[in-house]
């Protein structure tokens, strides 16, 4: 991914920016320096917090990256799966029905969400939610759709 634009973020942008990482996912990062990069061949706009990529713009909605969900622990908006969905859903796969254990309820519709594994809750992606969190365990269909997972060049960043 080649970087197109990278500048510091105002204040009010830091500000607004922590606000609606603490709406949607309950976490509030720190850091001294917010810069905002911009890439030439993809739509992605990362968010650099002290040099780590730990936000991207999703349809232009902040949220953390997978990177950025791991230091942060968000304890909303969070998918969790099974062992047996690891491997699919950090390639890329969108998360079904029969591989998740819990989701919680503040979760709705076309919400960005984390997903998570159970036994050491280590975030594997990012999604959009399909249904409403109490509507995600079940026995068949997808719930949500993965746009950002590990592995991916949006991951293998490094600022």
């Amino acid at each position: 991914m080649e970087v197109k634009s990278r500048h510091h973020l105002r204040s009010d942008a830091v500000s607004a920016l922590e606000d609606a990482l603490a709406d949607h996912l309950g976490v509030e990062p720190e850091g001294d320096a917010y810069e905002r990069v911009e890439f030439e061949d993809t739509d992605w706009e990362v968010i650099l917090i002290d040099g780590e990529p730990q936000v991207a713009y999703f349809d232009e909605e902040p949220f953390l990256t997978v990177r950025g969900a791991n230091a942060y622990e968000p304890d909303k908006r969070v998918v969790t799966v099974d062992s047996g969905a690891i491997s699919f859903v950090s390639d890329g796969a969108d998360v079904m029905r029969p591989g998740i254990t819990e989701a919680t309820d503040d979760i709705e519709p076309d919400d960005l969400v984390v997903i998570a594994e159970e036994s050491h809750g280590k975030v594997l992606a990012v999604g959009r939610a399909r249904v409403p969190g109490d509507d995600m365990v079940g026995d068949e269909g997808k719930v949500v759709d993965s746009l950002h997972h590990v592995g991916d060049e949006l991951y293998e960043f490094t600022g």
